[in-house]
């Protein structure tokens, strides 16, 4: 297809200019470390953040606010990429990206403007945090779209790769720069943004040109409405799971949660009805007759929920167990995780372009499948662990899992967009996305579910006996030890010693001095809920595992190209070493 070519205006370099396609992978892959490292950066700056708007997350009440910090941005990003997607194939992907910027670097300067404390600043931070997601959403949207209409196929997979990695590598790298900018003051958690945000946005707006043909096409209002409600339907009702209930440790026997879930599922089937029968939907579900794309987003699906749980697993234990064992103060703990997990981040950063590059030359299915493969191998690693590790081992197993994720990734990215016609590639951006996103949601439900069952069954009893064994009268011992496990899995996560706050100084005063320093001290917490932990994540792992196993068999499915499949949906841009074609075999056009 021959592209527009563009000179003059406000654009630096002509669309059809050899170094164009250089100049949107850098301005996309920026845009897409910006989104996520946005996201990383709040979840290790949550006890700072807290702490500066001057409210407890350990209280019960605020749990919500807790979890709405976490996931209220994975899920508006994951309920409109979509849309987002499908309104860059309408009125251009580069305009509905820059614009992601501008909404973006805006709201990160309201977020750290944050004027109340409280219960009111934590929904100032909470509400805007959902505004900016829309910013996140657009960017992550077209993103893929923009570099995939950039490049052909043969440099295809080597560009995901840089700008996939990237994302991957920024939830990481956004661990450690929380670590250290929390230290310092919690607002410039949200200013780091600014000047970046600022540069992406007048970049992308002098640099980008949309090189596609825009389609004249109607807005699918209710299926984009049936999607969005069924969507929050779900995995609010899964965010509401998670926390304790009429006596129970969770939620899922309450009834909204009940209601959210089945009525979501209905709504959701409603959704697929209507894009089943509307002329120009939001979610072309005719893309799901095609292999490729079909395989690729369960593979990205069920990789980005064994990713989701580990790192949040890998928070738990570093920042409530290890690091207190290893004489790290609960106020370091933070930003000593971002640290100690880079080997992960390596590992993503050295596989990532290499896998890309690979699969141009020899096709992307052997890359996805064996980076998930890899993945697997090093989730059964980390169960051999015991609670208080040796790093180096850990290092590698988390090095290992960076590389395989590394692997798998842009691959899997190149194998889904490339399936795709180019009239359809923001919406197959936005229907990636969307799948990865919900991911993570899902990840944080079932994973922190099956680790909250897996501490409700062993860690009362321990903490129980702990407590008296070091004085603490029985009634009281046994108030602390039936409290809900997910305000201890939280306190972990937030690098929080809780033992002080439930006891209250009125019991530690009555306790013998050494007694009550033990209780306060860094290694009395982690020592407790160190072995209940790991039953737990022995579960997790083990899930995790078989998650990644699953996805790289659907990785290696293969399905015919275009019989029985209407050409809309069988792509344009194909790589004929994605169907099993020699680079010297012939390999007839799609028509």
């Amino acid at each position: 297809m021959t592209r527009p070519r563009r000179t003059g205006g406000r654009g630096v370099l002509a669309a059809d200019d050899p170094h164009y396609k250089w100049v949107a992978l850098s301005n996309t892959t920026l845009g897409t470390l910006l989104a996520t490292i946005n996201s990383s950066i709040v979840l290790i700056s949550l006890p700072a953040i807290f702490k500066g708007v001057e409210l407890d997350p350990l209280q019960p009440g605020n749990v919500s606010y807790l979890l709405w910090m976490l996931m209220g941005y994975m899920l508006v990003t994951a309920v409109l990429v979509v849309t987002l997607g499908r309104l860059g194939d309408m009125y251009g992907r580069v305009k509905m990206y820059n614009a992601g910027f501008a909404v973006f670097t805006l709201t990160s300067i309201v977020l750290a403007l944050d004027p109340f404390t409280g219960g009111g600043g934590a929904l100032w931070l909470i509400g805007w945090r959902v505004v900016q997601a829309v910013g996140g959403a657009l960017l992550m949207a077209n993103s893929a779209a923009i570099i995939t209409d950039a490049f052909d196929v043969r440099q295809r997979g080597m560009a995901l790769g840089v700008n996939i990695v990237s994302a991957l590598a920024g939830s990481f790298i956004g661990l450690v720069a929380g670590g250290v900018l929390a230290e310092w003051d919690w607002r410039s958690v949200f200013w780091v943004n600014i000047p970046l945000g600022a540069l992406g946005t007048v970049w992308a707006y002098r640099s980008l040109h949309d090189t596609e043909t825009r389609r004249d096409a109607r807005i699918d209002w209710w299926g984009n409405a049936t999607f969005a409600v069924g969507l929050t339907a779900v995995l609010a009702a899964i965010t509401y799971g998670i926390q304790p209930y009429g006596g129970h440790t969770m939620g899922w026997t309450n009834p909204w949660v009940v209601a959210g879930l089945a009525g979501g599922a209905v709504v959701l089937i409603a959704f697929g009805v209507i894009e089943s029968r509307v002329a120009e939907p939001m979610f072309p579900l005719a893309l799901f007759r095609n292999t490729a794309f079909t395989s690729g987003n369960a593979a990205g699906l069920l990789a980005a929920i064994a990713r989701g749980g580990l790192q949040f697993m890998l928070i738990i234990w570093l920042q409530g167990i290890w690091l207190p064992l290893h004489g790290y103060s609960y106020e370091s703990t933070p930003l000593w995780a971002g640290i100690y997990l880079l080997p992960m981040t390596v590992g993503f950063l050295l596989a990532g372009p290499l896998s890309g590059y690979l699969s141009d030359r020899f096709g992307p299915r052997p890359f996805a499948a064996g980076g998930l493969l890899v993945m697997a191998g090093s989730f059964v690693g980390l169960l051999l662990l015991p609670g208080d590790f040796d790093y180096r081992v850990f290092a590698v197993l988390i090095f290992v899992n960076g590389l395989g994720g590394g692997l798998f990734s842009a691959p899997n990215t190149a194998l889904i967009m490339s399936s795709v016609p180019a009239a359809l590639r923001g919406a197959a951006s936005g229907m990636r996305a969307t799948f990865v996103n919900a991911g993570q949601v899902l990840s944080i439900g079932v994973f922190f579910s099956l680790m909250v069952a897996g501490l409700a069954d062993s860690l009362p009893g321990t903490l129980g006996s702990g407590l008296t064994a070091q004085g603490v009268p029985a009634v009281t011992a046994d108030r602390v030890a039936q409290l809900p496990p997910v305000g201890t899995l939280f306190a972990a996560f937030l690098g929080y010693n809780p033992i002080a706050e439930l006891l209250g100084p009125q019991v530690l005063g009555a306790l013998p001095p050494a007694n009550a320093a033990t209780l306060t001290g860094l290694t009395f917490f982690p020592r407790l809920i160190a072995t209940p932990f790991h039953h737990g994540l022995l579960i997790v792992f083990w899930l995790a595992a078989g998650m990644s196993a699953v996805g790289a068999l659907a990785s290696l499915a293969r399905g015919r190209r275009s019989r029985g499949l209407p050409a809309e949906v069988t792509g344009e841009d194909r790589n004929p070493l994605e169907s099993g074609h020699s680079p010297g075999q012939s390999y007839p056009p799609t028509k």
